[in-house]
């Protein structure tokens, strides 16, 4: 089979080797066990290579580069519109040569590939949406857009389109899935330090305005001022990381709140291992990877009812849904710092919901969809 990949995810390259972000890279090379070929349609723009770039795991492996391009700015709009010509004829012939197209969406690339998709009706199509797909949700119409083309059956021919959570008035398109990052025989039993010793948090993520960080800071801030012995560690990299350093410096946080920047997996994992909460308190999100992964060691959720997240989080059962309300959200915290009990049967709970979406599972759905 050869398989066609058309993405925004950008890329590197580092001798035969092309690498990308490592969460989607990972899932990615799980599709990959099951195709003969590969073409990936991408920007090959990055220069850095840092620890969340891995490489794809196949042995043959065609990159058509396409380049970047966004609608951010007058400038970039006009840029844009000279680019677009070779993007949608570059994703046309790779889709004409290909045995199956899997789209990625939403994004720039992805609004292309879902016009030109409609030109090849009898074509095996996937497509995964990996952000928000609750149709009431606020988001960019071209968002909106791509959900009404990849959701329509007469646009959209021959596809399954994966997205995160069951929501109702869907097409025979729509197949409700997950995602993964920790493997069956990574399970454990976590023990947490008794919260006495101090009460650990963690946010991991791109430290931009859509994740929030500074909420998940002032979290922090509150828990102290009401005599809490809480850190939080800030795992991520971002344009806000000057301004967030800059709050804690001002409001003398230093000595509680840390910068971890980017890192990898198995450093993560273990910082997951030593933290009591995870926070989430993002505007959007699809399937929050931070969320997931944090539950499956013994996290206890905090973040924000957005896409799946009520699901997640058994709409609070497993967590706590934060209001944005400082106020409100630190009554729910302290309710589950002052019972040992809560704080236990949340902990185990999370665990048990997270650890059944491990990557054994995920590779299994997955053949499945490949090997019909």
């Amino acid at each position: 089979m050869k398989f066609a990949v058309i993405t925004h995810v950008n890329h590197a390259k580092k001798g035969n080797e092309y690498l990308g972000y490592a969460p989607y890279v990972r899932e990615m090379n799980i599709w990959l066990k099951y195709v003969d070929e590969v073409i990936i349609v991408a920007p090959l723009e990055k220069t850095n290579i840092n620890a969340i770039d891995v490489p794809y795991a196949h042995d043959k492996i065609d990159f058509r580069r396409i380049p970047d391009f966004n609608f951010t700015s007058f400038r970039n709009n006009l840029r844009s519109l000279f680019k677009l010509p070779l993007i949608f004829w570059r994703i046309f012939w790779v889709m004409k040569e290909a045995d199956h197209i899997h789209l990625r969406c939403p994004g720039n690339v992805g609004l292309i590939a879902c016009f030109v998709q409609i030109l090849f009706p009898k074509k095996i199509k996937t497509a995964k949406y990996a952000g928000n797909w609750d149709p009431k949700s606020k988001q960019p119409w071209t968002y909106r857009l791509q959900r009404w083309i990849l959701n329509h059956p007469f646009l959209t021919k021959n596809i399954q389109v994966l997205v995160y959570g069951n929501w109702d008035n869907q097409s025979r398109n729509i197949k409700s899935f997950f995602t993964a990052t920790y493997s069956e025989s990574e399970k454990e039993s976590i023990e947490k330090e008794n919260i006495k010793s101090g009460i650990n948090f963690i946010f991991t993520g791109s430290l931009v305005k859509g994740k929030n960080p500074l909420y998940a800071i002032k979290l922090i801030e509150a828990l102290l001022e009401k005599g809490n012995d809480v850190k939080l560690s800030l795992y991520g990299e971002g344009i806000e990381r000057e301004s967030l350093e800059n709050y804690t410096k001002e409001n003398k946080l230093d000595k509680f709140i840390f910068f971890q920047g980017n890192q990898d997996k198995e450093t993560l994992k273990k910082a997951y291992k030593k933290s009591h909460f995870v926070i989430l308190p993002s505007k959007s999100e699809g399937w929050p990877k931070a969320i997931a992964e944090g539950m499956f060691w013994g996290c206890i959720p905090l973040a924000t009812s957005v896409s799946c997240v009520p699901f997640m989080l058994d709409y609070g059962n497993r967590g706590v849904m934060l209001e944005k309300d400082l106020e409100k959200d630190i009554h729910q915290i302290e309710k589950i710092l002052l019972n040992k009990n809560i704080l236990e049967a949340k902990k185990e709970s999370t665990m048990q919901w997270s650890q059944k979406y491990t990557t054994d599972l995920f590779d299994s759905e997955i053949k499945k969809i490949l090997t019909v």
